[in-house]
């Protein structure tokens, strides 16, 4: 098996998913306003496995969440498509978030009384053309768990069953907030490896943020965050099987 696969760079014409110019995030004001984004310029493009990196506070969250409708800049222009997300009403955000976007936490969130497949199929009830539970189980491959709680799996395979619920909506963009933080090496490689199966199959723009550099070598295009602006960006021509990541 190849330890590395081609980087397939978008058409240069192609129009971006994600259109980000001068993007300012401003919280409290007077002597306790932080600026968490100071300017950020950034196009994402569909099919794309982008890694954010930078330190605690560079701004890798607020930018994260300003992408998935979870909060509205300051200033600065956001698009999607063709949505204005930086003026778009919460009924807009919500319809957003609900039919475009999936999120993939440090931290699980799943339902303890209900079973992997109950916490899959959440979302899919109310997504618009889903997968089955039992699909997106299988792409992380927790066919044999589909009826077990949580309390049952181990942490891997809670988030491999976050995962799942992320990309059962089949969402054109998935978004990962240090989705390995809370895993050993050995089990946040196979994380990685469920994440990197939904990219390719699903052909989901995703993005990874984290401080961990060595996830770069699996990315498409790896982006340095620091002090809420983007201090640096490289293409990969190779991206690295996770399997050969180590740290």
């Amino acid at each position: 098996m190849n330890s590395a696969v081609r980087s397939p760079a978008p058409p240069a014409t192609s129009a971006p998913v994600f259109h980000v110019r001068g993007l300012t995030k401003v919280y409290g004001t007077g002597t306790a306003e932080v600026r968490a984004l100071a300017g950020v310029d950034l196009d994402l493009f569909a099919g794309e496995l982008v890694v954010l990196l930078g330190p605690s506070g560079s701004g890798k969250t607020t930018l994260l969440n300003q992408l998935g409708g979870l909060d509205i800049p300051t200033a600065g222009e956001l698009r999607y498509r063709d949505i204005d997300l930086t003026h778009a009403n919460e009924e807009q955000l919500t319809r957003y978030r609900r039919e475009s976007v999936g999120f993939v936490f440090q931290f699980y969130n799943l339902i303890p009384s209900l079973t992997a497949r109950e916490n899959v199929g959440l979302i899919t009830e109310i997504a618009s053309h889903p997968l089955s539970p039992e699909i997106a189980l299988g792409m992380v491959g927790l066919t044999p768990r589909l009826d077990h709680f949580p309390a049952q799996l181990s942490g891997g395979e809670q988030q491999r069953v976050a995962i799942a619920r992320a990309i059962a909506k089949r969402p054109e963009v998935l978004l990962c907030d240090e989705p390995t933080g809370a895993l050993d090496v050995k089990t946040g490689i196979v994380v990685l490896e469920a994440i990197q199966r939904a990219n390719r199959e699903l052909g989901t723009l995703t993005v990874i943020i984290t401080h961990n550099a060595v996830m770069a070598d699996m990315a498409d295009r790896v982006i340095h965050f620091s002090d809420g602006r983007v201090q640096q960006e490289r293409k990969n021509a190779t991206r690295a099987a996770p399997s050969t990541l180590r740290w």
